[in-house]
């Protein structure tokens, strides 16, 4: 399991973060300051840090190139600075990946793999996870359904490796919204209602009588 440094100064997102790299086989650990990140670095060495830059104490470049003068630790800068000028001074100081916000969290865990592999760190592999006519393979980001490969868009794959991961426990709407859209969209279930739907059209021999996703009314969603 590799550890994570995780420095945000919204508690929302240091715990959304920290479920997605749990669910990657990741250990978060979180700080809501520069001046915090850097004594857990001295305390405890991560194998990895993913910073934010809108930090209060200090600006979050200035804390990448702290990080990366005290030692070759892979970088994610995840920031909702999405000008050019601050990704290219993030890469210049030493980042090895730049994800702007709102992110997808499967997307993190793919960049933050790669940047773990650029390092030479160990890289938890994950596993394919099956429930009943449906495979999922997160590194391959590969869908079988009764054998048959399906093809599904970023968000309908980050929506249905949670239902999958979830073995058939309900998830309400604001932890999926939360965890695939982020804090912002809590309350956005037609987003959700609509990838469900496009699910249910690629997954379930009838769509009209869904089989594979249910419906818990004012709830939220599990496979069956």
């Amino acid at each position: 399991m590799s550890s994570v440094l995780v420095v945000d100064d919204e508690l929302a997102i240091r715990r959304l973060v920290a479920s997605i790299l749990s669910r990657g086989g990741h250990e978060a650990i979180p700080a809501g300051t520069a001046a915090e990140a850097l004594t857990l670095i001295e305390r405890r060495p991560p194998d990895a840090a993913i910073v934010d830059l809108g930090l209060p104490d200090r600006d979050g470049l200035e804390l990448v190139a702290a990080l990366r003068a005290a030692g070759d630790l892979p970088i994610l800068v995840l920031s909702a600075r999405s000008d050019t000028t601050d990704k290219i001074a993030a890469l210049d100081l030493g980042a090895d990946d730049y994800v702007t916000k709102p992110f997808d969290g499967d997307e993190l865990l793919a960049r933050l793999r790669s940047a773990l592999r650029r390092s030479g760190s160990a890289v938890p592999a994950d596993p394919v996870l099956r429930h009943g006519v449906l495979t999922l393979d997160p590194d391959r980001r590969e869908v079988t359904v009764r054998g048959e490969a399906a093809m599904l868009t970023p968000r309908e794959f980050s929506v249905l490796h949670l239902l999958v991961a979830a073995g058939g426990r309900v998830l309400t709407h604001r932890h999926i919204l939360e965890t695939v859209w982020g804090p912002a969209h809590i309350g956005d279930t037609e987003y959700l209602r609509v990838i469900v739907r496009s699910l249910r059209l690629k997954l379930e021999e009838d769509p009209t009588r869904p089989q594979l996703i249910r419906n818990e009314p004012a709830i939220g969603y599990r496979l069956v």
